[in-house]
């Protein structure tokens, strides 16, 4: 694994920027997580920082998949319980349970993770399509499948994560709920 400059914030890691964090053009740079029994990645660039489970405030009429908010440092973060977006049984919180703060499209948003494992570098010519035929997750959220070492790691297009209407319809939500406070 590289060894990533990092500063510790208070109940997390925030992610580096610096050169030393961005991969070559013949690699990827991943922040490895699990969801239930399987390996996922999202390319280090999306992730601002990963955070300890917190109390999260439910916003009404969001979608299933949408936990609430969060105050980080001042910004209101909607959180995404990626159990429920893929329509994944759900785990009980545990010490692990981590937020990855992410940004999806136009909007950062917090993504419930089982546990957040390591970041890597992965060469491009290790990741393949996603295959045609895929239980559990649907494929439109899938960047491809990256082989390392003995595993395979599934790769995610946040981009897809949330459709852009579902982008638009969060930040007025969101908009909606911090005026009425």
């Amino acid at each position: 694994m590289q060894n990533l400059p990092v500063r510790q914030e208070k109940g997390g890691i925030a992610m580096a920027t610096t050169a030393t964090a961005t991969a070559t053009a013949a690699e990827i740079q991943l922040v490895v997580f699990q969801l239930e029994e399987e390996t996922y990645g999202v390319e280090i660039n999306h992730v601002q920082e990963i955070i300890r489970m917190q109390s999260i405030t439910q916003i009404p009429r969001t979608p299933a998949f949408i936990e609430g908010v969060i105050n980080l440092r001042g910004r209101i973060i909607p959180v995404i319980d990626l159990h429920k977006r893929f329509n994944l049984s759900r785990l009980e919180i545990t010490n692990n349970t981590r937020i990855m703060v992410v940004e999806l499209g136009q909007v950062t948003v917090g993504m419930i993770v089982d546990s957040v494992s390591e970041v890597l570098r992965l060469p491009v010519t290790s990741i393949e399509p996603p295959p045609p035929i895929i239980t559990g997750i649907d494929v439109a959220y899938l960047q491809g499948v990256g082989k390392w070492n003995d595993r395979l790691i599934i790769l995610l297009n946040l981009d897809r994560v949330l459709r852009e209407s579902e982008q638009r319809q969060l930040q007025q939500e969101i908009a909606a709920g911090v005026e009425k406070q």
